[in-house]
């Protein structure tokens, strides 16, 4: 792990404690507490959103995979990559990029060419990520016709710039990095990082970032692929307000759907802005207390409910951490006996 990853992990924790203390432990844990069983519906609710990241994936897969395989084998395997992914990206201090990563390295184990294993990944990443754009724009149009009256008071007079110029920004930065894989983004890394370096070795990293450069590039010219991957990716982020209203109603919280869709939608995009933070630690529960006003829930009640969906992500996030350590081991095992 490097340093700053250690002092983003470090700053979250600390901002994480911090947010606790201050607004009573004990009042907080009382809270969750009262959700009972609801945390496990939370958790159950939450395998409908995943299984719609799964097939944002799966669509983009190539039409022979391996030679050919059952569109369920390809799904199985899409859905199995970003249930680890997730899982990774949530408990572990890798951050946000430490799941494509072993996502590609899960669908390559399974047959598919690296190459468009990062392709594939690469751009449902993307894909999922404008989505959520998309989101918190829906999130906040829908907020605003519903409480046309209530939503220019001052909590959300004194949020609308902020919020307004961090989508603004993430909007921006997405786009250039979407306009840098159209423009050889992997190969260009790899040729600057081997003037760094000068070794010869990347002669063999640089052959590969470019197979990688034209599969995405290709795929990019499958409009249609990509146009469903953003359709499910974008309903994926929708049907997650269910295990919004699902946790607070379990606490005893009850909101509209308006309201959760705000919740869930910018508390996501708040979420991903701090994508640099293993977990999102400390920010994801900050995001919560500054939404909690519009959507007229008490500050022991915004950290409860991320609280529980913390919970909702060690009940998911640990067996699909085992699960991804028994394939690494299983992959292991049949490379050597293929090797004898």
């Amino acid at each position: 792990m490097t340093r700053p990853a250690w002092l983003a992990l470090t700053a979250g924790v600390a901002l994480f404690a911090a947010l606790l203390l201050w607004h009573g432990i004990g009042d907080i844990a009382a809270t969750v507490a009262m959700a009972g069983w609801g945390i496990v519906l939370v958790s159950a609710f939450h395998l409908l959103p995943l299984l719609l990241d799964g097939a944002a994936i799966e669509v983009l897969f190539p039409r022979a995979w391996p030679a050919p395989a059952p569109r369920r084998r390809a799904l199985r395997a899409s859905l199995l990559a970003r249930w680890a992914g997730e899982s990774v990206n949530s408990l572990m201090p890798a951050g946000q990029l430490g799941g494509p990563v072993l996502m590609v390295r899960h669908l390559s184990q399974r047959g598919l060419r690296t190459a468009d294993a990062a392709a594939v990944i690469t751009v449902s990443t993307t894909m999922q990520t404008f989505a959520q754009i998309v989101f918190a724009l829906l999130g906040i149009a829908v907020f605003v016709a519903c409480r046309a009256g209530e939503a220019a008071g001052a909590g959300w007079a004194a949020l609308r710039m902020p919020l307004a110029l961090m989508l603004a920004v993430c909007a921006a930065l997405l786009y250039g990095f979407y306009a840098a894989q159209r423009r050889g983004l992997f190969g260009r890394l790899t040729r600057l990082a081997g003037r760094l370096s000068k070794g010869p070795r990347w002669s063999a990293w640089l052959d590969r970032a470019d197979a990688v450069d034209a599969a995405v590039h290709a795929l990019y010219g499958q409009r249609r692929k990509v146009g469903r991957s953003f359709a499910l990716s974008l309903a994926g982020w929708i049907v997650g307000v269910g295990e919004v209203w699902l946790a607070l109603q379990s606490i005893g919280h009850p909101v509209g759907w308006a309201e959760a869709l705000l919740l869930e939608s910018l508390g996501q995009a708040i979420r991903g802005a701090a994508f640099a933070i293993p977990g999102s630690l400390g920010v994801q529960e900050g995001g919560y207390l500054l939404l909690a006003p519009l959507a007229g829930l008490p500050p022991d009640a915004a950290l409860a409910l991320s609280l529980i969906k913390r919970a909702r992500e060690l009940a998911l996030g640990l067996p699909g951490l085992a699960y991804l350590h028994a394939s690494e081991r299983g992959w292991q095992r049949r490379r050597m006996a293929a090797a004898e």
